[in-house]
This record gives C-alpha cells, sequence and structure tokens, in this order.
C-alpha cells in the first residue's frame, strides 16, 4: 500500500503493507538507516523520529499513520536547533558506542524546541526514554544545557 509522506523535507511514497512499523519503511524501503532498531516497542528511544515537529518511537508507529504527515530522521536534522544540539554533541563528546545517539539527537533537538532553557529536571523527563547501554547520561544532559545557552546567544 502505498503511502505518501514528506520524509526530510522530501515528497516520498513509501510503498509497504500499511500496519509495517514507520522505522522499517524508513531503514529499509526508504533506506534511511541513521534510525536504529532497539527495543521494538517503544521504551528504548533509539528508533525515535520527528512525526509533525514531535518526537516518536518509530518502532511502534504503524506507517500508515503518517501519511500526509512530515517525518524527520536524524539524516534530514537540520535548522538552528539542529545545528546547536550537533555542536553541543561534538563540543562535549557525548557519543561513546554511538548506537542510541540518533535518538538521544532528535529528543534532545524536540526539547529545546518546545523549551529553550529547560531545567535538569525538564531534560531528565524529555530524555527518559531514551536509554544509553554506555551510561553517557550526564554528557546528554550537559550537551543539552550547553546547547540551550548556545541557542541563547
Amino acid at each position: 500500500m502505498p503511502i505518501s509522506v514528506m520524509l526530510n523535507r522530501r515528497r516520498t511514497v513509501l510503498d509497504v503493507p500499511a500496519d509495517v512499523p514507520l522505522l522499517w519503511a524508513i531503514r529499509e524501503t526508504a533506506g534511511l538507516t541513521g534510525t536504529k532498531y532497539g527495543c521494538g516497542i517503544g521504551l528504548c528511544g533509539a528508533c525515535t523520529v520527528h512525526l509533525d515537529g514531535k518526537a516518536i518511537r518509530s518502532c511502534v508507529t504503524p506507517a500508515n499513520s503518517v501519511a500526509g504527515k512530515a517525518v524527520t530522521t536524524i539524516e534530514g536534522a537540520s535548522g538552528p536547533t539542529a545545528r546547536i544540539v550537533l555542536s553541543a554533541w561534538e563540543k562535549l563528546d557525548v557519543s561513546q558506542c554511538g548506537y542510541c545517539q540518533p535518538g538521544q539527537v532528535m529528543s534532545a533537538i524536540a526539547l529545546l524546541e518546545r523549551n529553550p532553557a529547560p531545567t535538569d529536571a525538564d531534560i531528565d523527563a524529555a530524555m527518559s526514554g531514551n536509554l544509553c547501554r554506555c551510561a553517557t547520561y550526564a554528557r546528554i544532559r550537559s550537551a543539552i544545557h550547553e546547547a540551550a545557552r548556545m541557542r541563547k546567544g
């Protein structure tokens, strides 16, 4: 069943069964492998993408539910907030193994888009569904604070 979406700002038709998870449509059909498979039940955050600007878990989102909407993956993350988050991630050397980082970054971008000056509690709440096997949580929080400072001026 063809599903038309705006994928990373480009009209894309995903020819997949209606109930296939968006994650697999992105990875297998569109060939964008930056979005990772982690748990398959929406608990780890490795598969986080933006749907109309909101962070969602693509492994539990049926592809047909995004028809006509805007989906952004890590490959399409752009704009001032994305650039600042990626810069802060690099500056503070957040990544260790890197597997979870696309989901972490997408969640951080969504957080800063809706809350440009998050507290530790705001960050913890927004990032709580993103697991990191390497336990870089302190660096992730520091990078989000750094991105907020960079965004401010």
